[in-house]
């Protein structure tokens, strides 16, 4: 496990958040951007937030992952489970606005679509919230076991 950085670049943190978003760009210019990557989020526009967000990929997706996507959703490829999420995240995308996202760490696919159901059940601003903090883990996870 490696310790969180004092300092990371443009480049290292878009491979962590799935993108170069505005927010990857604020975060490279702090030391321990990763550790102020919450602190940083509470101050972004929503439009930052969701740009942010819509980096990720589509849980499920099988097409365009970046390596490190592939191998956190695993090799699950049940039709069934994949087309259930497909659905639940059309469902979410309608109702929020922007993508689901969820700190997957290895867990099946058909454990990660019934927090997509529970989540369905949130406010939007509890949403965004949650989802920001996931989007937070994933990264933050991604550096310390690379």
């Amino acid at each position: 496990m490696r310790e969180l950085p004092r300092q990371l670049t443009v480049g290292e943190l878009a491979e962590l958040f799935e993108g170069r978003t505005r927010l990857v760009e604020l975060l490279a210019e702090l030391e321990d951007p990763l550790e102020r990557a919450d602190e940083i989020l509470a101050t972004l526009p929503e439009e930052d937030k969701l740009e942010a967000l819509n980096a990720h990929p589509a849980i499920g997706q099988r097409q365009g992952l970046s390596a490190r996507s592939a191998a956190e959703q695993g090799e699950d490829t049940d039709p069934t489970v994949l087309s259930e999420l497909a659905y639940l995240n059309q469902v979410y995308e309608e109702k929020f606005g922007f993508r689901f996202v969820v700190f997957v760490n290895r867990r099946p696919k058909t454990e990660i679509a019934d927090v997509l159901r529970a989540r369905l059940e949130h406010s939007r601003e509890e949403e965004l919230e949650t989802a920001v903090r996931e989007l937070v883990a994933i990264a933050r996870d991604r550096w310390e076991h690379p």
